[in-house]
């Protein structure tokens, strides 16, 4: 058993610069490495270290009582009570429900575009992975195959995981993920109820005066910050001022 994992590992070594993508998180650099045995690798304090990846379901969808025009997404790990909520735009949350609830629109979403474009070139989505957490922003990534190649294309989790439903592929995130963000609820608990267990991002509260003060760059870097952090009630507080002054 021990020879055949060193064996393993001299194959890892050697495949190791050509068939790897280093992504940092943290204090430590992740390894993807496209095997069937779902598990990353990262290497920390000089040493090589397996990841397991664990497989998540959606479990609701439900809206936002403290972010408007948003939603709470929860996710909760296949084998386990452990539920994962990630606040998520209008949007995104109504491109996920239309999905699984085989509706179809009267004219194709984005999502639904990606898809039809992906498979006209035989592209596929095998998989989705919730590889990051920081500042209670998660981080995912789309895992591609045009069966010559895989490939790995970043996106907001709440984009990959609308895709992820259309093309019927699986969701899978880290242990230390779940470990910082999850939440143990009981079975009866109401989706309602799970937003107030949520770890939410640090606001950047800005009054209407500190709008006002702030340079027009100050705001388009404050807007984008606000996006990325899918903070849409105040993304759109800055994107009125920064409309004000357009018109003044």
């Amino acid at each position: 058993m021990r020879l055949k994992w060193f064996r393993n590992f001299l194959s890892l070594q050697r495949l190791l610069w050509d068939k790897i993508n280093f992504r940092n998180i943290s204090d430590k650099i992740i390894v993807s490495i496209f095997d069937k045995r779902k598990t990353d690798f990262f290497f920390t304090f000089g040493r090589l270290i397996c990841m397991k990846k664990i497989k998540l379901e959606i479990i609701g969808l439900s809206y936002s009582q403290t972010q408007s025009g948003a939603y709470a997404l929860v996710l909760g790990e296949e084998k386990g009570k452990r539920r994962l909520p990630i606040i998520i735009g209008a949007f995104e949350a109504q491109a996920i429900a239309i999905e699984l609830e085989n509706m179809t629109p009267t004219r194709p979403l984005t999502h639904d575009l990606f898809k039809s474009l992906a498979s006209s070139f035989d592209i596929e989505v095998e998989e989705v992975i919730i590889f990051n957490l920081l500042e209670g922003v998660f981080y995912a990534k789309l895992i591609c195959n045009n069966g010559e190649k895989k490939m790995e294309i970043d996106a907001r989790t709440s984009d990959a995981i609308a895709i992820a439903v259309r093309f019927g592929c699986p969701i899978y995130t880290y242990e230390f993920i779940l470990s910082t963000a999850g939440i143990v609820l009981e079975e009866n608990t109401p989706l309602e109820a799970i937003e107030e267990k949520i770890e939410k991002p640090a606001a950047t509260k800005l009054s209407e005066s500190e709008l006002s003060a702030a340079s027009t760059e100050e705001l388009k870097e404050l807007l984008k910050k606000a996006l990325d952090e899918e903070a849409y009630e105040r993304a759109s507080r800055i994107r009125d001022e920064l409309n004000r002054r357009k018109q003044s």
